[in-house]
Parts: structure tokens; C-alpha cells; sequence
């Protein structure tokens, strides 16, 4: 089990006896303490240190002055560019504040005390989090070797589960599950489960997406950020895509609510720019790649990724070079008990990048 992130915004404890819509105020907990100054270098939540593209940026200032009314066609466009870029129908497709809110309200929908949530490990938390809530069992199977998700253990684990996660690019490793192996985990789950992809980082990577495969099945869902590559962690906007009856299931616990029309006039103009994903995936690629090797220059083991982020081995406590870090104005993500020894980086500016390799370097010579 998980302690309480710094994306813990959300609480499920009352779904259990109550349909009212989830709270969306945010009460989050920094991954690391931030230290005193405004120097700090952020590489610990997988934000995008480019923010909204300049387009997106002005569609939301332009938003932002229109908020006084409630431009509930906004939300509306926003699917249907999504649903044709996709080529799915437009009520296959459901638009949230963020997509943590469609997860949890997936597992409200779909795990109890008699159906569980099973997942990999080290994996996004935020599952274990609303399953923990609503004291729904779970289970965690470990990541093959190369990151991938054991998907054959995962369907074993539990005969009847509610809901199987994968979240793919996986989080915090960046490592990707072939498109293959998934779509046979699918088929031969346990009949009534739903599959769960999430694909918050799978712009970053060369992975084919199961958005079209949602559309054809009503067990499956996929769920999509404009948090990411698209920088726009803070205006909140998220996708869910799947059969309308599944998307009917989750939406119970959500209400009838439509996401912010800065969000929403912001997403349209990312998903209208024809270069945007190109070249921030290009630059993204090079920038953590370039880290990479460093690293391994120096003896040191990373996953491979595919996303903004990626884990090292450092070979010491991963709570010691978090806090070693810090003192350096460098904050990383958090440690993961079943990794001990590995740490989380996101992937930031070219310079942030290069006070992160000296600063890490130092940090662990001075641990050994």
C-alpha cells in the first residue's frame, strides 16, 4: 500500500453509501519538501517545464475572459475534435478536469469487496489510493525485467477482478508494454472485468494507442492528459474513451459536470497544432536520452523509457539522494518501497538537466 501523494486531491471514502459527485478541491503532498529560495528545479512531478503551446496559451487567456458565462459547447467541441482526429464516435468519449478523476471514479464503478483491482508495481499510486478508500481489495504484481507489465501474473492474481490497470507508458518507469501482449491480456481476461489503460504519457513514446480499440469493445477504457506533453498540468483536462454504456457506469459518480473553458478551449488548440506532439516528443526524447547515457557512462542502471521520466538504480537508499538532492535545490520524485534503492527523475530543461547529472554525481560519491 501507498501513503497519501502529492495528487491526493480527491477522497473516496463516502462512495460507498453516497451517488453525490467527487469533490475536485486539491489538498496535494509534495513529493519532497521544497527547500528554502526560488531556485529550485522541478523534476519531481513529470510536468512540462514548456507549459501550454503559445496557441494553447492564448485560446485559455481568451477563455479565461469569457468565464462568466457557462460555455457548455466548449466542452462539447472539444470531444468531437478529439472523437474525429480518432475517427470514434463523438459518445465515446468523455471529457474530465484531469484524468485522475475518470480513475477514480472507474474504481468507484467497478471494484468492491468482491471484485479487486490488480495492477504492476512500481506503477501510478492513484489507484491504490481510491481502492484503499473504499477498503476494496488489491494486487500488485511486480514489472517483468524489462519494465513491461507481467500481464500473464496480472490475469492470475485474482480469478474475478473488477478492474486490471496498466498504465502504459508506465509510471515511473517511462517502460512500455507492447500493443500485442495487451490486446491478448484483453481477450483472455476474466469475462465481466474491465481493462484500464492509461496513456498519460503516450505521446512521449513510440507505442501505438488503444483508443480505437476502446470503441470497439465495452470492456475496456482509455484514458488520456493534456497534463503532459501538452503542459497543462494545472489547467486540469483529461479524456476518458470507452462504450458509452461503460462511460454511462463511471459517470454516475461524477455528475452531469463539464471541465473549465480555459481547459477546454486550451485542449482544442493542442490537439488543432500539427507540430506540437512532434517536436516535444523530439526534444523530450533527446534531452532524457542524453541523461541516460550519461548515467550509464558512469555505472549507473536506468529503465528504459519511453516517457518524461525514467528511474535509476543509485545503489543506496532512495530516501538519502532524494534528501541529498534537495539540499541542492533539485527535487526528484518520491522513492517506491519496492525499489529501494531506485529514485524517479522527470525530464526538464537541457540545463536543469546538466545541474541534475553534477548534483546526482555528488550526492552519491558522497553516500558511498
Amino acid at each position: 500500500m501507498s501513503s497519501v501523494s502529492r495528487r491526493s486531491f480527491v477522497t473516496l471514502s463516502a462512495l460507498a453509501c453516497t451517488s453525490l459527485a467527487l469533490p475536485r478541491i486539491s489538498s496535494a503532498a509534495p513529493a519532497t519538501k521544497h527547500p528554502a529560495g526560488n531556485d529550485r528545479i522541478h523534476l519531481n512531478f513529470n510536468e512540462s517545464h514548456l507549459g501550454p503551446s503559445p496557441l494553447a496559451l492564448e485560446k485559455m487567456q481568451a477563455g479565461a475572459a469569457s468565464t462568466g458565462r457557462y460555455h457548455y459547447g466548449a466542452q462539447l467541441k472539444l470531444i468531437e475534435l478529439f472523437a474525429r482526429q480518432n475517427q470514434i464516435p463523438s459518445d465515446y468519449v468523455h471529457a474530465y478536469s484531469g484524468s485522475r478523476e475518470p480513475l477514480q471514479y472507474a474504481i468507484a464503478a467497478f471494484t468492491d469487496e468482491h471484485r479487486s483491482l490488480t495492477l504492476a508495481t512500481p506503477s501510478y499510486d492513484a489507484p491504490i489510493e481510491a481502492a484503499n478508500s473504499q477498503h476494496v481489495a488489491f494486487h500488485e504484481v511486480p514489472l517483468l525485467p524489462d519494465g513491461a507489465h507481467d500481464l500473464e501474473a496480472m490475469l492470475k492474481v485474482d480469478k474475478t477482478p473488477g478492474l486490471i490497470y496498466i498504465c502504459n507508458p508506465n509510471n515511473p518507469t517511462g517502460t512500455v508494454t507492447p500493443q500485442q501482449q495487451i490486446e491478448k491480456a484483453i481477450l483472455t481476461k476474466p469475462e465481466g472485468s474491465v481493462v484500464l489503460i492509461d496513456e498519460a504519457y503516450i505521446h512521449f513514446s513510440d507505442a501505438a494507442s488503444l483508443v480505437s480499440l476502446a470503441a470497439r469493445r465495452k470492456d475496456v477504457l482509455v484514458l488520456r492528459t493534456f497534463s503532459k506533453l501538452y503542459g497543462m498540468a494545472g489547467a486540469r483536462l483529461g479524456l476518458a474513451v470507452g462504450h458509452p454504456e461503460l462511460l454511462e457506469k463511471i459517470e454516475v459518480w461524477g455528475g452531469n459536470n463539464f471541465v473549465p473553458l480555459p481547459a477546454a478551449m486550451g485542449g482544442m488548440a493542442s490537439l488543432e497544432d500539427p507540430d506540437l506532439v512532434r517536436q516535444r516528443k523530439q526534444l523530450n526524447t533527446r534531452v532524457r536520452e542524453e541523461t541516460r547515457a550519461f548515467l550509464a557512462s558512469h555505472g549507473f542502471t536506468c529503465t528504459p523509457s519511453q516517457a518524461n521520466c525514467f528511474m535509476i538504480d543509485t545503489g543506496h537508499e532512495a530516501e538519502r539522494v532524494i534528501k541529498g538532492l534537495a539540499k541542492r535545490n533539485i527535487l526528484i520524485g518520491r522513492k517506491w518501497d519496492v525499489w529501494p534503492t531506485w529514485v524517479r527523475v522527470s525530464i526538464g530543461t537541457e540545463a536543469e538537466m546538466q545541474a541534475f547529472r553534477q548534483a546526482f554525481l555528488e550526492v552519491v560519491q558522497q553516500l558511498a
